[in-house]
């Protein structure tokens, strides 16, 4: 019994540290500094503790990765203005909780690091040096795209299905166009170096949703999303939104995992529920589903931006709903509304195959921009991280838009609107794809 109780224990610790890193005695960033000469760039990370440090290259594009666990940042930070071989500095908050920053660089440098300790003046600092990679007689190793971890799976789940049509409005059923977005959409992650989708479901069938959340976790799934069109009274009311679980919905299902771990097959931290008391099961799934949470709210962040860019967007941040099917507590899970049905313009979008494609690209955009930062570090994506989508910003006409609205939407002339299009006059037609120039 005692040799449990300290099982537990360290597990409780374990799951502590790897799912909420930054809570016990975490470091600060506080400050950013750049300085360039004619031979090297200098970067000073400052501290306000002595903390560890990863450093790696990458090409294609060229960059030095800066991993800080245990650490930061501050809400003062400011990123520095680039100069010398940095071209420009951006850093974001990993899975794993480390923070993370990232140089992007002007060209192949060698890189080195050392620490600091305080001199009286300056506390605790991270210094990087980047030199011209031609000058050094043993050049470090630098990561390639031949580095190989696992794949990140994402789960793609299409909503309702067989005897269960969803909304039903102008002759669309919703389980048929989802099912084409989430066929689209998997075919694309699956064309990706480093994701891997599972289809919840290939074809029209019914799976309830307690198969739906096993699917997920038979398949060890980084991330889940459900994909579905609303439906509403209001038929002016259109636009994609993006959801996570309602706080309060993920209490009760808490509360249900314990009071029920007996007969749960759940594992948390590697360890049954059944294999726990009731203070342990309710602190570690806590930690879990407070860690898979605040994940599934920046994933939904990405797909929002990336949804803005080629739709309309009903809301700007991520909803909370009481969705049974995203009540995985250790899995990251969004839904995914696309489109209202009962909209017309948006029911014409949702069954046309170029809006299709254009919101499975979006999606497949906000993966890899999440991932970009949030890659698991066993990941192919953790050390090759995708570049930053900067592309032509799509966008699909709906009823009753026209060409000089979508200009004063996207603060662009008209005349660059036509340009890029090369439309001659004012005609267009609903589901046609204008490509939005950008800067």
């Amino acid at each position: 019994m005692l040799v449990g109780f300290h099982r537990l224990t360290r597990l409780f610790w374990l799951v502590a540290l790897t799912i909420a890193p930054g809570v016990l005695f975490a470091s600060e960033l506080t400050g950013i500094r750049l300085a360039s000469g004619p031979f090297s760039t200098r970067i000073v990370l400052d501290l306000d503790s002595a903390a560890g440090h990863r450093l790696f290259e990458l090409t294609d594009p060229n960059r030095v990765v800066i991993d800080l666990p245990g650490v930061d940042a501050s809400s003062s930070l400011h990123l520095p203005v680039p100069k010398g071989r940095v071209r420009s500095v951006r850093t974001g908050v990993r899975s794993s909780g480390e923070l993370r920053v990232v140089l992007d660089l002007n060209g192949p440098a060698e890189s080195k690091s050392f620490l600091l300790e305080p001199d009286g003046q300056s506390g605790h600092r991270l210094v990087i040096d980047l030199s011209d990679r031609s000058l050094s007689s043993s050049p470090r190793p630098v990561l390639t795209e031949s580095y190989t971890g696992r794949d990140i799976v994402v789960v793609i789940d299409a909503g309702h299905g067989g005897h269960d049509p969803g909304a039903v409005e102008f002759g669309i059923q919703e389980k048929d166009v989802v099912l084409q977005i989430s066929k689209r959409l998997a075919n694309l992650v699956d064309r990706e170096p480093g994701l891997k989708s599972v289809l919840v479901r290939a074809d029209d069938r019914y799976v309830t949703f307690a198969d739906r959340l096993n699917v997920a976790h038979e398949a060890q799934a980084d991330l889940f999303m459900s994909i579905h069109a609303d439906a509403i009274d209001d038929r002016r009311v259109r636009g994609a939104t993006v959801y996570s679980i309602l706080d309060g919905r993920a209490a009760s299902e808490r509360a249900s995992r314990v009071a029920d771990r007996e007969n749960s097959a759940d594992l948390i931290g590697g360890v049954r529920l059944s294999e726990m008391d009731d203070s342990l099961a309710r602190v570690l799934l806590r930690l879990s589903q407070d860690a898979s949470i605040s994940k599934s709210i920046t994933a939904g962040e990405s797909f929002i931006e990336q949804l803005s860019r080629v739709t309309a967007v009903r809301k700007n941040t991520v909803d909370q709903g009481n969705f049974v099917i995203l009540t995985s507590p250790d899995i990251p899970s969004v839904l995914i509304e696309t489109a209202y049905l009962t909209n017309r313009s948006d029911a014409n979008n949702l069954k046309d195959a170029a809006f299709q494609n254009v919101i499975a690209h979006a999606l497949l955009n906000g993966i890899r921009d999440y991932y970009r930062i949030n890659a698991p570090s066993d990941t192919y994506l953790a050390r090759n991280p995708p570049a930053e989508q900067q592309g032509p910003i799509r966008h699909v006409i709906a009823r009753g838009e026209t060409l000089s609205g979508i200009a004063e939407r996207y603060r662009i002339s008209l005349r660059e609107l036509r340009r890029s299009n090369e439309i001659r006059g004012d005609v267009i037609r609903i589901g046609q794809v204008l490509t939005i120039p950008t800067t």
